[in-house]
């Protein structure tokens, strides 16, 4: 017979690492820089069906994201656009190609998992071959390669591609650590464009920093960063957040285990399935 962990507990655990009760909550750019680091990588909003924390309940708690512009809720578009270009954190679309933000320290494990091999004058072209790099992804790239940062209405203008071509082509390029946003522009109707640059430009260091870390590591140290954000988590949950096949996924977890980090086989109260969680929860 399984141990269950208990589900008060783990909402109790959340709410703490969440930042979601009042006396916890982030009440400036400084505190959710730090809250970045503290978790590893977070998402700016929440994101319907994912377990992680977000910046947004970070700041005014478990409720939706409001539609209204002058909601207090929205200082975190200040903050994350003031930060940008500063380095403090990495913010680009990369998990589920949502908006995500990821700790300095900890974007070289994700770089890790890219298809990017520290060449990034060549690495393109060998994916675009393969038919893992869309055209469109290439063209945009190929842009930013020749031109130096541009923003998101320059870029599409030199990349000559329609309006949801050229944002696809910008997630996909996101997701794989290619390119990212570095800062925000008065262009386009709205008067507010994101600037864009390559990675590997904007983070020199990063292909180095990645080349030592090998694809196990790297599943193992974002696995555990994971799951001292959620407390516990089922294998299906590490699929869909990072994109891993379920043998990966369970590598990652057995390894946990296997360091005392997580224990497995588990219950939770109400839920259906085995369930992985901190040895201390």
């Amino acid at each position: 017979m399984s141990l269950k962990i208990s589900a008060a507990r783990l909402a109790a655990y959340r709410a703490r690492t969440y930042r979601t009760t009042p006396r916890l909550r982030l009440k400036s750019k400084e505190e959710a820089v730090r809250f970045v680091d503290e978790r590893g990588f977070v998402y700016f909003w929440p994101i319907k069906g994912v377990t992680l924390p977000s910046l947004w309940a970070a700041v005014v708690g478990n409720r939706p994201v409001a539609d209204a512009h002058d909601d207090p809720g929205h200082v975190t578009w200040g903050w994350k656009d003031s930060m940008l270009g500063e380095r403090q954190w990495y913010y680009a679309k990369l998990l589920r190609k949502k908006a995500t933000m990821v700790s300095p320290s900890v974007a070289p494990y994700f770089y890790a998992l890219s298809q990017n091999f520290g060449s990034p004058e060549e690495d393109y072209l060998l994916q675009y071959e393969q038919g893992a790099l869309t055209h469109e992804a290439k063209t945009v790239y190929e842009a930013l390669l020749r031109e130096g940062r541009l923003d998101s209405v320059a870029l599409r203008k030199a990349a000559r591609l329609a309006d949801a071509r050229f944002n696809r082509a910008l997630d996909e390029l996101q997701a794989d650590c290619k390119i990212l946003p570095v800062g925000v522009a008065q262009a386009g109707a709205w008067r507010y464009a994101f600037i864009y640059d390559l990675v590997t430009r904007h983070y020199p260091p990063l292909p180095a920093q990645a080349r030592a870390i090998g694809l196990r590591g790297a599943r193992q140290k974002l696995a555990e960063l994971y799951f001292r954000s959620v407390g516990a988590a089922q294998l299906r949950d590490l699929t869909t957040l990072f994109g891993w096949k379920a043998a990966e996924a369970t590598a990652a977890v057995e390894a946990l285990a296997q360091s005392g980090v997580l224990r497995l086989g588990l219950s939770l109260d109400g839920e259906a399935g085995e369930w992985f969680a901190l040895a201390g929860l």
